[in-house]
Order: C-alpha cells, then structure tokens, then sequence
C-alpha cells in the first residue's frame, strides 16, 4: 500500500531552483512549527503524513501532520508542486519559509519551497478517508493505521504525558525508579491469576522447568520494591503487568501498567495520602496544560464531560472517611444495590462510585479497613473491637478506587501473629533460614 523508501530510495521530486550557499534547513516537528512565535527568514524542513490537499489555479494548499499535534501544519505552495503523488496518506518532506498565516485559524504556515514524496499512497485504497470519523470498531480491522487518526493520536499522546507527568513527579520529589523483573518466580497477588513462562520449544524434559523453578509473567513489583526500600528510602516503578483473568471488563486486562511506590520511615496515613494526591493532580495538571487540543477531542467524541469532572476535581483537597463512615454513609442511602453494605464486607465499585458522588464528586480516600479483608503485612491499628488496620483506598468519580496503599508492620510479634493465624508459618520459617 504504501511505497516508503528509507534506505536507497529513489525520491519523486518537485522544487524550485536551488539557492547555493544557503545553510541546511533546520528541521521542525509540526508543532514546533505552529508554536513559533517569530519568523526570521529562515529554511526549515517538516515531514510527514498529508491530512488534505487543495488543488487551486495558482496555488496548493497541503496540510501535513507528524504526530506531534493533533493540528496539522498548512503547507502553501505554487501550483507547478501538484502531481498525483501528492494524496492522502502519502508521506512528505517539505522545505521552505515559516511565515505567519494570514488566517485566524492558525498561527503559522509554510511556504514550500521543495517538496519530496517519500512514499506515495493510493488515497483510493486508503481504508480512512478525509474529514470521516469511523467509529472505533471499524478502526480496530486496521491496527498498524489506526494510530494515524485523530482518536487514537489524541489518546496516545495524553498516555504520553500521562507517563511523563508521573516519572516528573516521583523525580521532583526524590524518588529512585527501579527496573522491577517482569519474569518472577513471585505470586505477588497470592490469587492464582498468573501467566506462566515456558520456552516455545522445549529445550529440557517437559516435567523440567527452564530457570529451575517455575517462573510467571509479574502481577506486580511490590515485594522488590519492599526490598529496595531497605536501602533506599523512597522507590518507584511503573511497568508491565499481567493478570491471568478471564473477563471482558475494563477493570480486568490481561495487560496494563501499574504505578507502584515504597516509602520508608512513614508514620502515619496522612504522608502517604499527601503522596497520592500529589501525583493525582501533577499529572491531572501536567496534562491539561500540555494537551489541551487532545483534551478537548477526548471531552468531545470520546468521554464527554470529563474534562469539567478533572477541573473540579484539582480545585478542591481531596476528602477523607473511614471505612466505617464510609459504610454507614452506604447503609442510610436510598439507593438499592445489587450487593448490600455490611461492616467487613469489601466494598464494591457500586459502593465506591455512591461514595464520591455523596461527597460533591470530589476525590475521597477511605482509610482503615477491617483486618480480615487486607493483606497480613498491613499495620494493626490496634482498635477493638472493631479491628482495623492503616490501609487507605483513593475513590475518584467514575471510576472508583484508582489509589491503594498501607503503612506496613514493621513489629515482629505481630508478624507473627498474623502468619500463624493465616497459616503461613511455615513458610515464614523457612525464608528465615534461608
């Protein structure tokens, strides 16, 4: 379909005549180009993908786009450039003056002085079309295209700064980013729900496992970190996990990308639930302010209303329950859920999304659960009758719980009070002596 040529290629091209003595032109991403505030006459070069072309008598109006904005860069050109070549989806490289546009619609634009056709496109055949919006399940038949339209270039851009904005944050603030494995001899999760590593052909006896054990895809980078932070007092990681869960949900991917932070020497909920709101909103705001084009694309055809939802969350504290509030909050509500609220039951994302609705649409964390619902390494608060301990969820609107953390025991007969009653003393034992 498309016939690029990176290496000894033979270059289609059009230009007029050339200037010696002129310097190489600086090369610019298209929204460079359109952020510029000042011409000074200079040649620059801009490459990439044509959105449209506009065939007039004397002139030739391209727009190109190379990823780097959702508005792509106006391209003016005398009318001897037009070929057949110049289509939707052919890719460019074009040279000439950056000048400012005399229309309000954009800031700057470029007057061709050269144009080079990479790799030509049949518009034809082209499975997208000018100015259509195909929905997302048409867009799904063509994977290695679709990234070239408006939806998807828009949402991977905003991940983009989404991962920017968190590896900033955790940077600004101290933190030291850990490469945790992605294959593990590890059952971070306890659950069950792991992919198993095998080689593709089998090398050894099929009953021999490759690294001696039996190693898993990771569920998550916790117990690594947990060690880490033994020499390190603040850690992060953000990577690839994976769960073996056989459900079709948004909830539960086989696949995605967790944020995972140790922090050593806290002593109350209240540092960790500054850390979590603190990258909630630096990233909210990095984004915002660096996408907004995106942004606006998303609130329009993608997730309407959820822009106004971001803006209110960042202008208020994020709010704070127990658990035990938090259910009779659930209790006293007019509301029929489908699973009844019971102190020492789980909250379900039926329960979390009534909850931040009942606070303002406002961010909530709810903070010391029951001891029976959360892991055995979470500190007892030592609270009966009602025994809790200090483990913190963040609920945000439309979503439920986004946040989750602990203050860990650190006291040892605890430990072991929690092992022996989970039955894990044994086990305990045995990585003792090791």
């Amino acid at each position: 379909m498309f016939g690029a040529r990176f290496l000894a290629r033979a270059l289609r091209s059009c230009s007029s005549a050339p200037c010696p003595g002129h310097r190489p032109p600086a090369r610019l991403s298209v929204r460079d180009a359109l952020g510029a505030q000042s011409t000074s006459g200079e040649r620059v070069k801009v490459q990439g993908w044509i959105r449209s072309v506009r065939s007039q008598k004397e002139v030739l109006f391209l727009h190109i786009n190379d990823g780097s904005s959702l508005e792509s860069l106006q391209v003016v050109a005398d009318s001897s450039f037009d070929n057949r070549e110049l289509a939707f989806g052919s890719s460019v490289e074009v040279q000439g003056q950056l000048v400012k546009s005399p229309s309000k619609k954009q800031n700057m634009e470029l007057k061709a002085e050269k144009i080079e056709v990479v790799g030509n496109c049949d518009a034809t055949a082209f499975p997208f079309k000018y100015k259509e919006r195909h929905p997302l399940e048409y867009l799904r038949q063509y994977p290695h295209l679709r990234c070239r339209t408006n939806a998807l270039g828009s949402i991977l851009r905003v991940r983009s700064e989404a991962t920017a904005a968190i590896h900033s944050f955790f940077k600004d603030n101290g933190f030291v980013h850990i490469h945790t494995p992605i294959i593990t001899s590890n059952d971070c999760e306890g659950a069950g729900e792991l992919f198993q590593v095998e080689p593709s052909s089998k090398i050894k006896m099929p009953e021999e496992n490759f690294f001696n054990v039996p190693a898993f895809l990771t569920v998550s980078g916790q117990l690594h970190l947990e060690v880490m932070s033994g020499a390190f007092t603040q850690v992060f990681t953000f990577g690839p996990t994976f769960r073996a869960e056989n459900s079709q949900s948004r909830r539960h991917l086989a696949e995605f990308y967790m944020v995972e932070a140790e922090i050593s020497f806290v002593e109350s909920l209240q540092d960790l639930m500054q850390v979590m709101e603190g990258l909630f909103k630096t990233a909210t705001m990095m984004v915002l302010s660096n996408c907004p084009e995106d942004v606006e694309l998303c609130h329009k055809f993608i997730a309407p209303g959820q822009k106004e939802r971001l803006e209110h969350m960042l202008k208020n504290n994020f709010l704070i329950i127990s658990y035990t509030e938090a259910v009779e909050i659930l209790k006293q509500s007019s509301q029929n859920f489908t699973f009844t609220p019971e102190w020492g039951v789980d909250l379900h994302t039926e329960h979390e999304k009534y909850l931040v609705k009942h606070c303002g649409n406002i961010p909530v964390f709810v903070i010391n659960y029951p001891l029976a619902l959360k892991p055995f390494y979470m500190r007892d608060n030592e609270d009966g009758p009602q025994h809790t301990v200090a483990a913190v969820d963040l609920l945000v609107p439309g979503v439920g719980e986004l946040f989750g953390g602990s203050l860990r025991e650190e006291r040892y007969h605890f430990l072991e009070q929690r092992l022996a009653r989970s039955g894990l003393t044994e086990t305990y034992q045995c990585l003792s002596i090791f």
